[in-house]
């Protein structure tokens, strides 16, 4: 134990001293914010601001549908009719667009009332959907020229098609209402993922070239004259973590604050306002440690038998795909976050360190399912420790050549 504790210390002293962990500590929480602020804006200024030209034979249709564009405060369309239009202005639009001084034009036949047909040109592969409300825009003002046709007045025409907004409201376990967060569930439930995910892979990845230099340089046959293979494997796991918690302790006192200022005031309220449960803050820690635990168990016993840093990179799969199943999968869990694949993501000892956290942000999680979850990780974390120290054992002063499937099969029955 004594043995242990000492490298984990060293373990832990050398990480918190060293440049990479300062940087890291800093740089990961603005470089994951910068990432979401830019997705965010380029989401909400995509496709705006577009100059679009409207081509009908009916002037008073092709009116409507441009009141309908210029109302969506969103899109910010600049629209010009022209209506009716020659063929040769039809050309000349046509040209503008090659020109890029049109981003497209909107051709509106409605010479057969009762089957009305329209068109979209430009550049762009996209079809109509990549214009945001172009397609309602087309429909309400449809509608709206109908309606005046059959004698109704504007005032009533917009009056039954004015939009009825819809208050989403979210149950808790406790049967009470509240409201929904909308579109900041999404952020924050990638934000989760990938404050969880970098750095259990970073982590890990760190680990596993540790031992390779280590096990390169012979370190390890002096630590072995007065330390167990398992006190070694033991004490990196605990210092590396250690290392971990520390960094997530300062995100979370950084996190505490930045809330008490204006700018996190402003961040925090309208439409997107971020918001984290006490469960939330509690099984973070907890996911991190038992995913940290996991992978690192898995890269201690696979770099144990890799001469190289080289050799490892062909193990890198074992990091990403769980993380590409964890991303994946997030878009059900947001869709659904109780449905069938969601549930199976946060059990599934593989994902369930990214996908829980997430999912509890979306939704009231039964405690049961965080209980199971939390025993398979335990469960999977035994068994990969099991296998992963028995190949550390041997593997660790093994040198010039690489381990085959039937060594390590006879690795793993060695007592």
């Amino acid at each position: 134990m004594r043995n242990m504790l000492l490298i984990a210390k060293r373990e832990y002293l050398e990480q918190i001293r060293g440049r990479a962990f300062k940087i890291s500590t800093i740089a990961l929480p603005l470089l994951v914010g910068a990432l979401l602020a830019f997705t965010s804006y380029l989401g909400h200024k995509a496709n705006t601001g577009r100059h679009i030209a409207i081509v009908s034979d009916d002037a008073s249709l092709a009116a409507q549908v441009r009141q309908q564009m210029i109302e969506d405060r969103d899109a910010h369309y600049d629209v010009n009719v022209v209506a009716p239009a020659s063929p040769a202005q039809r050309e000349d639009l046509q040209d503008q667009v090659r020109a890029k001084t049109l981003d497209g034009v909107l051709l509106i036949d409605s010479s057969n009332p009762q089957k009305m047909t329209a068109t979209f040109t430009s550049l762009s592969v996209a079809d109509v959907s990549a214009y945001g409300g172009l397609q309602n825009a087309l429909n309400r003002g449809a509608i709206n020229e109908r309606m005046l046709g059959k004698g109704i007045s504007e005032t009533e025409a917009g009056t039954m098609l004015a939009k009825v907004p819809i208050e989403a409201l979210q149950l808790d376990k406790n049967g009470k209402v509240g409201k929904s967060t909308g579109s900041a569930t999404v952020i924050k439930a990638t934000l989760m993922l990938l404050l969880l995910s970098i750095p259990i892979m970073l982590y890990g990845l760190d680990m596993a070239r540790a031992i390779i230099e280590e096990k390169t340089s012979r370190i390890f046959e002096v630590m072995l004259a007065v330390a167990k293979p398992t006190d070694l494997l033991a004490g990196k796991l605990l210092g590396v973590g250690a290392v971990g918690i520390t960094q997530i302790a300062i995100w979370v006192v950084g996190a505490a604050a930045f809330m008490g200022t204006p700018l996190a005031a402003a961040l925090l309220t309208g439409d997107i306002a971020i918001h984290f449960s006490w469960a939330e803050g509690i099984f973070f820690p907890v996911y991190f440690v038992l995913g940290f635990a996991l992978f690192s168990a898995i890269f201690s016993g696979l770099a144990a038998t890799c001469e190289t840093s080289q050799d490892l990179q062909k193990f890198m799969w074992v990091a990403i795909v769980p993380l590409y199943m964890s991303m994946g999968i997030l878009p059900v869990m947001i869709g659904d976050p109780n449905s069938a694949w969601s549930v199976a993501a946060t059990l599934f000892p593989i994902t369930s360190p990214y996908t829980m956290i997430s999912r509890m942000g979306m939704a009231v999680v039964p405690l049961w399912q965080i209980g199971a979850s939390v025993v398979l990780l335990v469960l999977a974390i035994w068994g990969v420790l099991w296998i992963s120290s028995r190949l550390y054992r041997v593997g660790i002063l093994m040198y010039g050549k690489r381990a085959t499937l039937p060594e390590l099969l006879r690795w793993l029955r060695y007592s």
